[in-house]
């Protein structure tokens, strides 16, 4: 039995329908999308796209990169019709979309759902009032909280999108703004680092000196500590980290950027799990022998085998052995 795939086809509208810019944002570099979009190359990405999703796959249709809602209503309406016929042929299993919490209305969701959409995904970035005024947002707490209860009450799956260090913010803030974000009960959530990208007022702020971005280090530690709230309440984690591209790594001037970012993260959280293992039950052995899943090894071992190495030191082991041969849960540890 093959199977299924599961696909975006991405369709990015950089900037469209945003009542202003945002300190950190510069769509056009962050989607790697440099034209504006237009119903024309929308068609054409479409029909380029499908003709290559095979049988055996799961696609979305995602309007991503602008506030989709923010749009005059009769052009997100061409968008939305510009779908309607692989919904209708079942190419699609529905749309998917980004916006802002303030243009989320009884009526938008109305034609939204008539048109096949299935997800919203909020830009909420953060849920303390000082880190949305300071980064210039123009929403307020109150306006995510009354549109993730829209959304909920039209029937449409919620996404809640998160950024960590922008202007005012801090790790206390993050985790009451993850507490909060539970509270709201989206399907899926996703968390990126602020980074400082060219052409942005968060680039003057930092060349200033007025904005310091997190260190790699401190994103890191950051989502360490935030990722396992989200996972423990049963919500999806569908991103850490931006997307690499070219584009975006060209216009990256300061912050904790790393193209496999995700991947550093779920390492460190498995680095102390192993830790809190063996401070528990580790007495004077000096040969540790660790089991775990093969799809779960990169993460164990850590980039350029960090996570070894600091565990041989830590725990001043002769040898630590890894096998990939565990077939349930992350890890068994054996000592000798």
């Amino acid at each position: 039995m093959k199977k299924t795939r599961h696909i975006n086809i991405p369709i990015f509208i950089p900037h469209m329908g945003c009542p202003h810019a945002c300190v950190f944002c510069n769509q056009k570099k962050i989607s790697g999308t440099l034209s504006d979009q237009s119903p024309v190359r929308v068609k054409k990405i479409l029909e380029e796209s499908f003709s290559t999703t095979g049988e055996n796959s799961h696609v979305e249709i995602a309007f991503f990169g602008g506030s989709f809602t923010g749009i005059p209503e009769d052009e997100m309406i061409s968008y939305l019709e510009l779908a309607q016929p692989y919904l209708k042929d079942r190419k699609a299993s529905g749309i998917r979309l980004s916006t802002r919490p303030d243009t989320i209305t009884p009526h938008k969701l109305k034609i939204l759902k008539k048109y096949g959409v299935t997800v919203i995904e909020l830009g909420v970035q953060s849920l303390d009032p000082e880190v949305l005024l300071m980064s210039q947002r123009g929403h307020t707490v109150e306006d995510v909280v009354s549109a993730c209860s829209l959304i909920h009450e039209a029937g449409i799956k919620l996404g809640i999108q998160t950024m960590l260090g922008l202007p005012a913010d801090t790790y206390e803030k993050a985790v009451k703004t993850a507490q909060a974000v539970i509270g709201l009960k989206p399907e899926m959530v996703r968390i990126y680092p602020a980074l400082v990208i060219k052409d942005t007022l968060l680039e003057e702020y930092y060349l200033t000196g007025r904005y310091t971005p997190l260190s790699l280090e401190e994103a890191i530690e950051w989502c360490t500590g935030i990722l396992p709230l989200y996972r423990e309440a049963g919500i999806t984690v569908l991103r850490i980290g931006l997307q690499g591209s070219d584009t975006l790594e060209g216009s990256v001037v300061a912050g904790p950027y790393h193209p496999a970012f995700g991947e550093l993260v779920e390492s460190r959280i498995i680095y102390r799990k192993l830790a809190h293992w063996l401070d528990e039950h580790l007495k004077n052995q000096k040969r540790v022998i660790i089991k775990t899943q093969p799809q779960l090894l990169s993460k164990l071992v850590g980039q350029k085998r960090a996570n070894i190495e600091t565990i041989k030191e830590k725990y001043q082991l002769d040898e630590v052995i890894v096998k990939a041969d565990l077939e349930d849960g992350e890890f068994v540890i054996e000592t000798e």
